[in-house]
């Protein structure tokens, strides 16, 4: 590799991994010194109190894995907790509805966090740097503060209320913190260009650094102080949960398209109906198609509803339920669906009685040839947040289905199904694009298009990322606001039903990089406020 490169969606946490390259660091600690920035500077989409997954590729040392610190439902839940309170599932299929959005604001919404298990372990096993020394630049923001962006602007304010959820203003008020930290003191919320200063959180961080890992926060004294809090407020985590906390490591699973083999993430993250897009997608000349007109936009919809059938019939915690993969990532089962698209049928996506989400990633690839693709997360937050911690918990039970015996359904212990999909594209052996996403339910569709874009289309992976996308995840056809009216209505006159986004960028924030003859090339999602910088 003649350079290195990194991106991520908030230039701060970009910055910090960059510098990290180049005094020498390896791809696992500029992911890491990205990823603690970006739960200071993005503190809604991901932070200590969320989880996630590292996709690794360390060819020196022969390590190929996926590094798993997802959320665990307590141990204290119980599948049929609140079957009496559902309302409604999300048109996009990412999570529940329930009455007083119970499993969505508040103590009652929180999972057991892995991030800081998670990158501790990453440190420790792939990285190079100190632990404190990766810590640093995330202490540094949240003290001297840093100026609120457009997209978390954006975020704060979106009204959510036609989805049945709280909207982020309401969680970001939830907590004294929150009111002292996100709002003026006249009580409007802090506007673009605002310096946002969180003092706890630096002093949180600070200890965890000085302490040298995790323990302090899942065994000592931060543990200490969190299950005290969930008790006085109702929540259903306490020590025991932490203590018990556990992650895991696992191979990656792999798909083919038009040559290149593509490893990702195996259930219960978003890898396999990613790949399963893509091989349906890989019985089509998308190549000769106009890409965004009628022909593309339809196939990609009937393919993706087909995908999102069979994610949502069998996607779970393997460790809990068979999740039959292997099956639907077969060509049989690819050959099937696209001969049932060419025939014209017209797949239906049911949801329970009756969008973006919150989410954050980090793509990078060293000089050596590391390379990582993390996604990690709060779920959605929750508004609750410890005093005198400065840090937001994720809201991750609302992701849970509320109904018992399904493959998502709530247990003791278990792992969310997740919609990351942290992918590293190979040529032959070597790696040739770094891919991952935020956006919930729209992230395996979005990579697989940012995928299809580069491979099909030959595009540069600015143009990828930057391509109008749709999505495909209930039964409507949600579109970009650049996708030509003239296919919409041609779609319309087809029987279907479109939906148009009032954004020009639409559908999760895809962050890539792409390698050709020994040079990378990043680019991050003009959706988001993220960059990429290259190292030479």
């Amino acid at each position: 590799m003649r350079n290195a490169t990194i991106v991520a969606p908030q230039p701060e946490a970009v910055e910090a991994g960059a510098e990290v390259l180049e005094r020498g660091g390896n791809a696992i600690d500029a992911a890491l010194a990205c990823a603690f920035v970006q739960g200071v500077v993005d503190p809604q989409m991901a932070g200590i109190g969320g989880f996630g997954s590292m996709h690794v590729y360390l060819p020196g040392k022969g390590i190929h894995e996926v590094l798993e610190f997802y959320a665990r439902a307590p141990l204290k839940a119980t599948p049929d907790m609140w079957v009496d309170k559902i309302r409604h599932q999300s048109r996009d299929g990412f999570g529940y509805v329930l009455e007083d959005n119970i499993s969505d604001i508040g103590y009652q919404a929180v999972c057991t966090p892995g991030s800081l298990k998670g990158f501790e372990t990453a440190l420790r096993d792939y990285g190079t740097f100190d632990w404190a020394d990766v810590i640093a630049p995330a202490i540094r923001y949240a003290r001297d503060g840093f100026m609120v962006r457009s997209h978390m602007h954006w975020y704060w304010t979106k009204d959510q209320s036609n989805d049945g959820f709280a909207n982020t203003f309401d969680k970001l008020r939830f907590s004294r913190t929150g009111r002292d930290v996100y709002f003026h003191r006249d009580g409007s919320i802090r506007n673009v260009g605002d310096i946002l200063i969180n003092k706890d959180m630096a002093n949180t961080l600070e200890r965890i650094a000085r302490s040298g890992g995790t323990d302090i926060f899942y065994h000592g004294e931060l543990a200490e102080q969190i299950a005290a809090d969930f008790q006085e407020n109702g929540g259903l985590i306490d020590r025991d949960d932490l203590a018990k906390y556990e992650l895991s490591k696992i191979k990656p699973i792999w798909g083919e398209y038009r040559g290149n083999r593509i490893a990702t993430s195996p259930p219960p993250g978003s890898g396999f109906p990613m790949l399963e897009l893509l091989h349906i997608m890989d019985q089509f000349d998308v190549g000769a198609m106009q890409h965004g007109g009628t022909e593309h936009v339809r196939t990609l919809f009937e393919a993706m509803k087909r995908m999102t059938i069979d994610k949502d019939a069998h996607m779970g915690d393997p460790a809990y339920v068979e999740v039959p993969f292997e099956r639907l990532l077969t060509k049989e089962n690819a050959a099937k669906h696209a001969a049932s698209i060419r025939a014209g049928e017209i797949a239906n996506v049911s949801r329970l009685d009756k969008s973006q989400r919150d989410t954050t990633h980090v793509s990078v690839i060293d000089k050596r040839g590391n390379a990582v693709a993390m996604t990690h997360t709060l779920g959605s937050p929750s508004g609750a947040i410890t005093d005198g911690l400065g840090f937001m918990y994720n809201g991750t039970m609302s992701r849970f289905n509320p109904v018992p015996g399904k493959p998502g359904s709530i247990a003791p212990g278990k792992r969310r199904p997740s919609s990351a999909a942290p992918t590293i594209v190979f040529k032959g052996d070597e790696p040739s694009i770094v891919i991952g996403a935020p956006g919930g339910s729209y992230i395996a569709p979005a990579v697989a298009q940012c995928l299809m874009n580069m491979i099909d289309f030959d595009m540069s992976v600015l143009e990828a990322v930057a391509a109008p996308r749709i999505v495909g995840v209930s039964n409507k056809i949600d579109i970009c606001n650049r996708i030509k009216r003239s296919v919409e209505h041609e779609l319309s006159q087809q029987g279907y039903e479109v939906a148009r986004s009032a954004q020009t960028y639409a559908f999760a924030a895809v962050h890539a990089i792409k390698i050709e003859e020994g040079v990378s090339t990043g680019a991050a999602d003009p959706q988001r406020d993220g960059m990429a910088i290259t190292v030479n």
